[in-house]
C-alpha cells in the first residue's frame, strides 16, 4: 500500500501562488518607494487573476507541485527558476499586447515584472530549502549521531556526503573534509570546511570523530595507507566507498558504504603496460589456457577475451570452475569461439587430442598444484602435475609447432625448501631444455602470493575473523610478497609479447609484507582490536615453509627489460637432454610412492633445494 504524501499537492500549488503574491506586492512596493498610486492598484487588481492563471498554468505544466519538497536538489531549482522566468516573460508578452492592442496599460510595469521575478525565484526556492533542512533535523532528532570525517572533497565525496544527509536510521554530521589536493584546503563544500590529508592525524586527536571514510574514485595506495594508519592510530572505524560502477542505479546508498579490503592497503599504484605490443601478439591466434579455472587462469581468460582472440580454449579438470568461467564468458557477451574442455594436463593422450583438435598457437600453462603443506605430503602428487604435465604439455607444444609457451611458476622455485617449490624449479628446467630443441619460443614467469586468490592467506584470516578467532599467523617474522591477481596476469601477457626465448621473468614486487602485521590490520578494519577482541595465535611454520620468499636466486643476476617493474632473471643454461633423463627418473621415483627416494631425486637436480620441515 502506498504510504499518504505529507502535504496534497494542491496545498503546494496554493503555498507557492500565496507566495507569487507576496513577491509581486513587493515588486510594486520596491517599484515605488512602498508609496503604491491608487491608479496603479486600481489596474493591478482586475490583473491579479491572470497573473495567478498564468503562474499556475506553468507550475503545473512544469510539475513544480509533484516535487518532493523534503529531497529538493539542485535539479529541483533549476527547474523551479526556469519555470519562474517563463512566468515572467509571458507577463511581459501579456504587457506589449494590452499596451497596443487594447487599452494602452501595460499588464504590469516593466520593473515590477523583474523585481517580482527575482523575489519569486527566491521565495519559492528557499522555501524548499527550509522545509528541507526542517525535515532533515527531525529526521535526526533521537537517532544515533555519528560524526564523520570524508577523505575526498571531489564529487565523490560530495555525493557521499548527501548520501549520508539523506540517511534515516542514523544522524550523520560530516564535520570535515579532507583532500589530497592542497589547494582545495580552506575551502569549504556544503559548509563543510575542507581540511590538506596530512591534518587528519590532529583532526582524529580529540576523539570526537567516529568514522573516516574514504570517498575518492581512484585513491592512490600511498595516501590510503596513510588515511588508514592514522584511523588506526586514533582507533577510528574508516570505511570507503565502492566503485563507481558498482553502484546501484547510478546512486550511492549509505549501505554500499563498506570496510577498507585490506588488498585495497596492499596493492600499489596501477601499473601500466604495453598493451599494444600484447594485442599485436594474441589478436586473432589461437590460446590455449591450462588451469584456466584457477585463480590466476581465470583473470588470464578474462584478459585474453579482450584481445580478439581466433580461438580460446580452456582446460581444467575441475568442472565447476570451469563452468563459473564459461558462464561469466556468456554474461559478457564474449563466449565466441570458446571451447571449454574437463581435461587433466597428465594424461597424454587426452591433451593430445586436444592440441589435435585445436591446433594452439600460443599455450599459457597455470595448471599446477601450489599448496605448500599439501604437496609436502604428497609429492609424488606435486612431481607428478607439476613436472609431469609440465613436461607433457611443452612436449605436445614442441610436437605441434606452438609459437609460444608460458609457464607460469613461482617465488617459491627459488632457493626451495618445499617439494611444491621445488617441483616448479624442476617445471622451469623443462621448459629451459626444451626450449633448446625446438622452434617454440618458451617463457617463464616468477612472481608472489597472489592476493584473493584461493587457499591464500588473506581469505583465511578473513574467515577466521569472522568466526571470533583466533587468527593462526604460523610465525611472528614470516614475511611475503605480494600482488594482485590482475597484475599478475598482465605480467605474464607482458612476458609472451616481449620475450625471445629462454628468459625467466620476475616482478618488481616492492617489499614484502609482515604476515603478522596483515593479521593486526584485518582485525583492526574489522572494527576489533588484535589481542583483546580477536586474539592472534602462533602455530609455527609448516613443513616446506620458511620465513622469507626471494625472487631470485643468488646465483642469479637480473637484466633490466624495457618496462622498469620487470626483471629478466638470468639462470644457467640447462643441458636439455641431460634435464630430460632425469626428469624420466624423477617420473619413474614418483610412481613409485616411495617418498625419500622422490625428494632425494628432486635434491639431485636442483642442489639450492633444501627440504624444512616446518618449526
Amino acid at each position: 500500500m502506498a504510504l499518504p504524501r505529507l502535504f496534497p499537492r494542491f496545498g503546494i500549488l496554493v503555498i507557492d501562488l500565496v507566495l507569487c503574491l507576496v513577491a509581486l506586492a513587493a515588486g510594486y512596493l520596491l517599484r515605488f518607494n512602498f508609496q503604491v498610486p491608487d491608479y496603479e492598484v486600481d489596474i493591478l487588481l482586475p490583473a491579479v487573476p491572470v497573473f495567478l492563471l498564468i503562474r499556475g498554468a506553468s507550475f503545473l505544466v512544469a510539475g513544480i507541485p509533484r516535487q518532493m519538497v523534503r529531497h529538493t536538489s539542485t535539479d529541483d531549482a533549476r527547474r523551479i527558476f526556469l519555470t519562474v522566468l517563463a512566468g515572467s516573460v509571458a507577463f511581459g508578452v501579456a504587457s506589449l499586447v494590452r499596451f497596443y492592442f487594447f487599452d494602452g496599460y501595460y499588464f504590469l510595469p516593466r520593473a515590477v515584472i523583474v523585481i517580482d521575478f527575482m523575489a519569486t525565484a527566491m521565495l519559492l526556492i528557499s522555501s524548499r530549502i527550509a522545509f528541507k533542512l526542517i525535515h532533515l533535523r527531525s529526521r535526526g532528532s533521537g537517532k544515533e549521531r555519528v560524526r564523520v570525517i570524508i577523505h575526498g572533497a571531489g564529487e565523490a565525496g560530495l555525493i557521499t556526503k548527501r548520501t549520508l544527509d539523506r540517511e534515516g536510521s542514523v544522524k550523520y554530521e560530516v564535520v570535515a573534509f579532507v583532500d589530497d589536493a592542497v589547494q582545495k584546503a580552506g575551502k569549504r563544500l556544503e559548509g563543510v570546511l575542507v581540511h590538506r590529508t596530512d591534518k587528519l592525524a590532529s583532526l582524529l586527536a580529540d576523539g570526537g570523530v567516529d568514522q573516516v571514510i574514504i570517498a575518492i574514485g581512484k585513491p592512490d595506495p600511498e595516501n590510503r595507507r596513510r588515511v588508514v594508519d592514522a584511523c588506526f592510530a586514533a582507533k577510528v572505524r574508516v570505511l570507503t566507498i565502492p566503485p563507481v560502477n558498482d553502484w546501484i542505479n547510478g546512486q550511492l546508498s549509505a549501505g554500499q558504504i563498506q570496510q577498507v579490503r585490506i588488498e585495497d592497503l596492499l596493492g600499489r599504484a596501477v601499473i601500466e603496460f604495453e598493451q599494444a605490443k600484447v594485442r599485436e601478439l594474441l589478436t586473432g591466434k589461437r590460446i590455449l589456457v591450462t588451469g584456466a579455472a584457477g585463480s590466476i587462469g581465470n583473470e588470464l581468460v578474462r584478459q585474453l577475451s579482450e584481445m580478439s582472440p581466433a580461438q580460446l580454449v580452456l582446460v581444467d579438470i575441475a568442472e565447476s570452475g570451469l563452468y563459473d568461467v564459461q558462464m561469466e564468458l556468456a554474461g559478457k557477451g564474449r563466449s565466441a569461439n570458446v571451447h571449454v574442455l574437463v581435461a587433466d594436463v597428465r594424461d597424454h593422450d587426452r591433451m593430445q587430442g586436444v592440441f589435435t583438435a585445436h591446433r594452439p598457437q600460443v599455450v599459457f600453462h597455470a595448471a599446477a598444484y601450489k599448496h605448500v603443506p599439501l604437496m609436502e605430503a604428497q609429492p609424488s602428487e606435486a612431481v607428478r602435475t607439476n613436472v609431469g604435465g609440465t613436461r607433457t604439455m611443452a612436449e605436445l607444444a614442441c610436437a605441434h609447432g606452438v609459437e609460444r609457451f608460458v609457464l607460469i611458476s613461482t617465488d617459491k622455485a627459488v632457493n626451495p625448501t618445499s617439494v611444491m617449490g621445488a617441483s616448479k624449479r624442476v617445471a622451469e628446467m623443462v621448459v629451459g631444455g626444451l626450449g633448446t630443441q625446438c622452434e617454440t619460443t618458451f617463457v617463464t614467469t616468477r612472481f608472489g602470493n597472489v592476493l584473493g586468490s584461493s587457499g591464500s592467506v588473506i581469505p583465511l584470516f578473513r574467515k577466521q575473523i569472522e568466526a571470533g578467532g583466533p587468527v593462526t599467523v604460523t610465525h611472528p617474522e614470516v614475511n611475503r610478497f605480494f600482488m594482485t591477481i590482475p597484475e599478475a596476469c598482465r605480467l605474464v601477457l607482458e612476458a609472451s609479447a616481449m620475450s625471445t626465448g629462454g628468459e625467466i621473468y620476475v616482478f618488481d614486487m616492492g617489499e614484502p609484507v609482515r604476515i603478522a602485521d596483515l593479521a593486526d590490520k584485518m582485525i583492526r578494519l574489522s572494527g576489533m582490536e588484535p589481542g583483546i577482541d580477536i586474539e592472534v595465535v602462533y602455530t609455527g611454520l609448516r613443513p616446506g615453509e620458511k620465513l622469507f620468499e626471494e625472487l631470485l636466486a643468488t646465483s642469479e643476476n637480473t637484466l633490466p627489460t624495457h618496462h622498469p617493474r620487470i626483471l629478466i632473471g638470468k639462470v644457467a643454461p640447462v643441458d636439455g637432454r641431460a634435464v630430460m633423463t632425469a626428469v624420466d627418473e624423477l617420473l619413474r621415483t614418483a610412481s613409485s610412492a616411495n617418498d625419500a627416494d622422490l625428494v632425494g631425486a628432486m635434491q639431485g637436480m636442483v642442489p639450492e633445494y633444501h627440504p624444512s620441515r616446518g618449526d
